[in-house]
Order: C-alpha cells, then structure tokens, then sequence
C-alpha cells in the first residue's frame, strides 16, 4: 500500500463497493477509520483500521473478474430476500457482483467482478460500451422493423419514470424472427421495449458480448475467468472510452 491512499480508492480496491458508492457510505457515517466517523476525501495510512458497517476490511483484494452464463429465471440483484438471485446462484468464495443487469427472463453474459471502479464504468451510459444481443421475436421481420430498430425507437414507461428515443445502433437480420442487435446504452428491458413499441414480443433474448468479452460456447450457469489477453482488452476500451467521454482520473 502507498503511504498514503484515499479512503474511498481504499473501500473501493478492498472490493467493497464503487468509489461513488464509497463516497455515499462515507457520507452517511457508515465508515469508521480507527474507531472514528470517517469523512469526505479524507487519507489513510497502512495499518490504519477501516470498518464499512459491520465489515472490517483490509485492504486491497486481488482483482476476480468472470464471464458468467446467466440462466433465465435468474435475478440480477444482491438483495437476500430474492431466492433466485445471481450472487447466491453462482457462490463464489469472493465478494463479487454483476457489472450490468439481465432481467430476469433474458439469459447470456454477465461480468461479475469485485472491481468497483470497473462496474462503475462499464455501466456508465456516457462511456458508449458495446454489448451484443441475440433476439427472437414472435412476428416476420420486416426491413422497416430493421431500420426503426436501427434509427431508434421512443419508449415511455411512468412507473419507472422512462421516456426516452434510444439511441442510434446496428441491427442485423439472422432468420424470420430473428436479429442481432448491438447497443450502447441499457436501459431498463430496454430491447424488449423497443420491440414492443413497434409490435413484436420478444420470445429469446440472449446477450452475447459485453465489449471484447464473448459467451461463446458457454453453457447456461457456467463462469469463467477472463483470460490475460481478454482482461487487457477490456481494461484498454474501459479507458479509450472513458477518456473519449471526458472522464477524469483520480
């Protein structure tokens, strides 16, 4: 550890949380250094003690980043109420989380990591990540159901407060009723929106790239770690995109 790190960079490589988050922790006088309500921006040196809650953590983790084959009916949230969630459905030995949801019926990649500052960036809209979806739809496709899925699609939801023109992205015709299409964005359900808004209901959606990262031949409920190779890809797009999105360091 260096001399001194700052306390949110510190919670943050402990694989607690994001460093936004730490920050909300920090605020809310969940996090203690020594015994004492830490505050804002504040330092800390090794040896020091840092309890987050009940959590007394130390230090910096290795980093585990994996591929994972979300199965449908599996539920990307933490929450422990939820049965079927994707923490307890994959038991890893370390503290890990998804970085971008799949809601519950879609199946396909997840990354699950305990890096904060990845997932933060990999979910941030404004940094224009790829990911990839398979889609199956329960109509013939047609080519004007192609251009308006390619052009954007306006989409209103008052209970989730969304009403939106998505944005710009490639759709590519597999079959009679099926497609690829590449976003750069993720809203909420936000394919299946799309369809319904121009007449179709999904029947598969399969995500099956998240950037460089691919499902490939996996099978539903597998993980893996990402390679060397497939690490380093995605650690060079995470910061050509955020720099293009004018992101600063700290």
């Amino acid at each position: 550890m260096k001399e001194e790190i700052r306390l949110n960079k510190y919670i943050t490589e402990a694989g607690i949380c994001s460093r936004r988050e730490a920050d909300r922790l920090i605020e809310s006088g969940k996090v203690y250094v020594d015994g004492q309500r830490a505050v804002l921006g504040m330092k800390i040196r090794k040896g020091q003690k840092v309890q987050v809650g009940k959590k007394v953590i130390s230090g910096k983790e290795e980093k585990v980043v994996l591929a994972v084959y979300k199965p449908v009916g599996i539920v990307c949230t933490e929450d422990p109420r939820t049965r079927n969630n994707i923490v307890r459905f994959l038991n890893y030995p370390v503290r890990i989380t998804y970085a971008g949801r799949l809601d519950k019926d879609s199946e396909g990649l997840l990354l699950m990591t305990n890096d904060g500052d990845m997932i933060n960036s990999i979910m941030r809209a404004a940094n224009f990540h790829e990911k990839e979806y398979k889609v199956t739809v329960d109509r013939r496709i047609t080519e004007g159901f192609i251009r308006e899925m390619s052009e954007g699609v306006h989409i209103t939801d008052k209970e989730k407060n969304l009403d939106a023109v998505t944005r710009p992205c490639r759709v590519y015709q597999e079959g009679p009723y099926t497609f690829r299409i590449i976003l750069t964005q993720g809203l909420n359900r936000q394919i299946r929106r799309m369809c319904d808004a121009l007449g179709y209901q999904v029947r598969m959606l399969k995500r099956i790239r998240i950037m460089n990262i691919e499902l490939g031949n996996m099978k539903p409920g597998q993980s893996r770690p990402l390679t060397d190779q497939e690490l380093a890809g995605l650690h060079r797009q995470i910061e050509e995109h955020s720099t293009k999105s004018g992101e600063k360091k700290e």
